[in-house]
């Protein structure tokens, strides 16, 4: 059973920084493209950023934010840098199994930065 279980939301004034954390099991990590997603309030899930064969991001996001990934851990990261109030959003983690196929979603963390 593909579980996703997000962490490091929480408040931070613009400017600020703040690291998403993105624990996955049941699943062969190594082979899975892993992404984030956002949704703020009113508004649709959008894209923000992919690790797979290749690494990307949203153009909102570009040079402030980084997505790794530690296949021994099983977990993806996203540093968000130079945060701006338009950032405050629910961020999701998306695991695509390359193999398997299917699109699992974690629960979801909440970002809100401040002017």
């Amino acid at each position: 059973q593909v579980q996703l279980v997000e962490s490091g939301g929480g408040s931070v004034q613009a400017g600020g920084s703040l690291r998403l954390s993105c624990a996955a099991s049941g699943m062969i990590f190594s082979q899975c493209a892993m992404g984030w997603y956002r949704q703020a309030p009113g508004k649709q899930r959008e894209f923000v950023a992919r690790s797979g064969y290749t690494t990307n991001y949203a153009d909102s996001v570009k040079g402030r934010f980084t997505i790794s990934r530690d296949n021994a851990k099983m977990t993806v990261y996203l540093q968000m840098n130079s945060l701006k109030p338009e950032d405050t959003a629910d961020y999701y983690c998306q695991a695509l199994p390359w193999t398997t196929g299917g699109t699992y979603w974690g629960q979801g963390t909440r970002v809100t930065v401040s002017s």
